[in-house]
């Protein structure tokens, strides 16, 4: 993700709407930069990349025969330990690590995980099995808003204005992802789960005859007006238009193409939670980190060593305590009489307190260090994002 380009050249296109160079072709000269939220190498390394990754592996899982079977351990390591648990802990780096950010909000960065915990625990003794659907509902929810909200940074970073081109973005993304998610809830159960086995409701197999027609036009509208957008005004938006691809390629492709464990892993979680270790990271870092490419080894390696390390210390407390399945990695099982009365919903809080305090950290209007490190103008009315 190392690139030399400094941040401030991805401002937003200028008002009105000159380019330079040939006409009608994609420019990232000083009088059009295109609208990139880190920089050209950063944004297609994170977005590109990620989905690249994923269809790597993909292909390798493919030529060793792994998508009829469980996915193997190296990828449970590689992808659920060190990029999806970590990635929760990632939050830290923009909260709880960071004086100024958690005394400018005490308030709600202490209050929600002791409000986590509170409601997990109460859900947890009264049914296992809700808590388990609420949990695995609130983590879909937090992808697919996710994936929302790279679109929206990357329409206030391209200027990008107008509430039916805004609704009509949000309607195409969040289809992108819902309708491989109507089809895997009308076949269930599928060869994969999203936590545990039965973690989601079974729907009416007519769902996806009614999610498909309405994903697939809103798919090719959106990258028919990209493309007269781009060649007729000049106005090329390449991030939000990678971020859209790889979000409809990825969920299709991993959740309704394969019935595999394997697949939904590799393609599910990777352009999740690497875009998330890029954002949180330069955030923490500030924008100058994005042009000084080699300061940034040190606090890098501080970065990951500190994720990973507590990812490994929840799974060690997961697989003692609670599912005695991974004794060859984290030792013999604790054996606890009950243990998930109190120790599922206390191993719950940091998940939890992720997908809340996504919904509010990444606000432009309420946090500048995310419209500093991102060279957006904090918006002047309410903002989703």
């Amino acid at each position: 993700m190392s690139s030399t380009a400094d941040i401030h050249a991805a401002s937003p296109p200028r008002a009105d709407g000159a380019a330079a160079g040939q006409p009608g072709l994609p420019t990232d000269t000083a009088d059009r930069p295109l609208p990139w939220l880190f920089s050209p190498a950063i944004d297609l390394w994170t977005f590109g990349g990620s989905a690249a990754l994923s269809f790597l592996l993909l292909a390798i899982g493919a030529r060793l025969g792994l998508l009829e079977s469980e996915a193997p351990e190296w990828t449970w390591i590689t992808c659920v330990l060190l990029i999806d648990v970590a990635h929760v802990y990632a939050t830290g780096f923009r909260v709880y690590f960071d004086r100024n950010e958690l005394a400018r909000r005490p308030g709600l960065y202490f209050g929600t995980p002791v409000a986590c915990f509170a409601i997990g625990w109460a859900i947890y003794s009264e049914s296992p099995e809700i808590y388990w659907r609420l949990l695995a509902y609130l983590a879909v929810f937090h992808f697919i808003r996710q994936q929302y909200g790279w679109v929206m940074l990357y329409r206030a970073k391209g200027g990008e204005s107008g509430t039916w081109s805004r609704r009509f973005d949000a309607a195409t993304i969040s289809m992108a992802t819902l309708h491989p998610l109507a089809v895997w809830h009308a076949h269930l159960p599928r060869s994969f789960r999203w936590m545990i086995e039965g973690d989601f409701a079974e729907l009416p197999a007519w769902l996806p005859h009614l999610t498909g027609p309405v994903w697939g036009a809103l798919l090719v509208t959106y990258f028919a007006r990209s493309l007269w957008r781009g060649l007729q005004r000049g106005e090329w938006n390449p991030g939000k238009d990678l971020v859209v691809a790889t979000t409809a390629a990825c969920w299709y492709i991993g959740i309704v193409l394969f019935n595999s464990d394997y697949a939904f892993t590799v393609t599910n979680v990777v352009i999740h939670g690497i875009p998330y270790f890029v954002i949180v990271y330069f955030t923490w870092q500030g924008p100058k980190s994005v042009a000084n490419a080699p300061a940034r080894w040190r606090p890098l390696l501080l970065f990951f060593g500190a994720l990973w390390a507590l990812a490994f210390v929840e799974e060690l407390l997961w697989d003692r305590g609670v599912w005695n399945d991974r004794g060859h990695l984290f030792g013999d099982g604790w054996r606890l009489p009950n243990p998930g009365e109190l120790l599922v919903p206390l191993l719950g809080v940091p998940q939890l307190t992720h997908y809340v305090l996504d919904g509010f950290i990444w606000k432009r209007a309420r946090n500048h260090a995310v419209a500093q490190t991102l060279q957006i103008d904090p918006p002047r009315g309410p903002s989703s994002r």
